[in-house]
């Protein structure tokens, strides 16, 4: 599977933070309830709505009384604020005419890349992607390991010693690894071969459940690593990852859309000559693969 990011980085497509997402994802009220009148002109409970989405995260930890309240005291505030700005004639400014071509733009942009995206999260689209990434995914070998880490080889060597005269590999973890995993006894779940250092993982798949390594190097120092069970991978269920699902497939149609749209275009780069541009915008456009799995993590300890 691909999908073509640099279309969606170039062009800035957090929908589900934009504006027009709002208005076009959010249901319509039944009853669009009149708040208030400023010198005539309405505001209206969809417009606090609206104005939340907008304000968002300094809102977030407002209870919702008090956060409508100031929501709609902010409304008041801008409509007396506009019509001042009105009267000044401030609408016929050059930087004000810019700003607001471009606020339009961005929303016209915006909400129909939100409808585009919209149309194509259908169910047999979502699965088809399911099935794809599931595949790529089922029978890949996972192990279930503790370790405990400690700094020098000799430590190590101590620690290896307590476990061969019986020492309880989870609680001795607890006491001597100096790992943030250590209050688990040093337990790291389970985990695919890639999402390990090197020497961690040849040393973990190398060993059958119940086995305990020798001291074993690496960038972070001196591990000794139990192996408590391998399985082979299996693919989360659709319902675990429908919602990523969801936005991988919008976010794809929305690129796939705008990159058609940008095929049929005639767009002339005046800011450098017309082989630089070409080969910066063939760059740009490459498609990378998509990550198998949205839990792959960077390289543990």
């Amino acid at each position: 599977m691909t999908t073509s990011f640099s279309v969606t980085s170039r062009l800035g497509l957090a929908v589900a933070g934009c504006l027009a997402m709002a208005l076009v994802a959010s249901p319509v009220r039944a009853e669009d309830k009149l708040l208030a009148k400023v010198n005539g002109a309405e505001i209206h409970q969809s417009d606090v709505a609206l104005a939340e989405e907008e304000l968002g995260p300094s809102l977030a930890q407002m209870d919702p009384a008090t956060k409508d309240e100031n929501v709609l005291a902010f409304l008041i505030d801008m409509k007396i604020v506009a019509k001042a700005a009105e009267d000044k004639k401030v609408q016929d400014n050059e930087e004000f005419k810019k700003r607001l071509a471009f606020t339009r733009n961005r929303l016209l942009m915006d909400s129909l890349l939100a409808s585009e995206g919209k149309a194509a999260t259908n169910d047999e689209a979502m699965k088809k992607v399911y099935e794809e990434a599931s595949k790529q995914i089922t029978g890949e070998e996972e192990v279930h390991a503790r370790h405990i880490l400690v700094e020098t080889e000799d430590e190590a060597k101590a620690v290896a010693e307590e476990l061969k005269k019986g020492a309880d590999f989870a609680e001795l973890a607890k006491k001597k690894s100096k790992d943030p995993g250590a209050s688990d006894g040093g337990d790291l779940g389970f985990f695919t071969k890639d999402q390990m250092v090197p020497e961690f993982s040849a040393a973990a798949f190398a060993l059958e459940p119940g086995k305990i390594s020798d001291p074993v190097k690496s960038q972070f120092g001196w591990h000794i690593i139990k192996v408590e069970e391998k399985r082979k991978r299996k693919a989360p269920d659709f319902e675990q990852v429908k919602s990523q699902i969801e936005t991988y497939v919008a976010r794809k149609a929305q690129a796939d859309y705008v990159g058609k749209l940008r095929e049929a275009a005639k767009i002339e780069r005046l800011d450098k000559p017309e082989e630089t541009a070409a080969k910066s915008d063939a760059k740009s456009d490459a498609k990378p693969d998509a990550a198998k799995d949205s839990k792959m993590a960077p390289a543990k300890k």
